[in-house]
């Protein structure tokens, strides 16, 4: 049963900050290729971290929202520990959406 999810990641773009599109369209089609269905992907912008971490002070953050099976959570997380654009990465089970109940017209 696929479930909804929600992966924060903080890219590396030291260096190379015109690529941060290119970095993003490759991860999204990552997460496709994996079995995810990506249904949105936020840009946040570059942003200071809170601690350094790798020598890190800033970095290029983006949300994908999207629904997979509980197993590839753990899949995912292992692969992106080895990319080097990806710095920190998290996973949040969001809730299920609900159907839309229309409404009834107001005379």
């Amino acid at each position: 049963m696929k479930r909804r999810y929600e992966a924060l990641l903080a890219l590396d773009t030291r260096g190379k900050d015109e690529t941060t599109k290119d970095t993003i369209d490759r991860l999204e089609k990552f997460f496709k290729a994996e079995g995810a269905e990506v249904e949105q992907v936020q840009r946040l912008e570059k942003r200071e971290l809170a601690y350094e971490h790798n020598h890190q002070t800033a970095a290029y953050f983006v949300n994908f929202v999207f629904e997979a099976e509980p197993t590839l959570i753990d899949k995912l997380r292992a692969k992106l520990k080895l990319d080097q654009d990806v710095t920190l990465q998290n996973y949040l089970v969001l809730p299920d959406k609900k159907p839309e109940v229309p409404q009834p017209a107001a005379a």
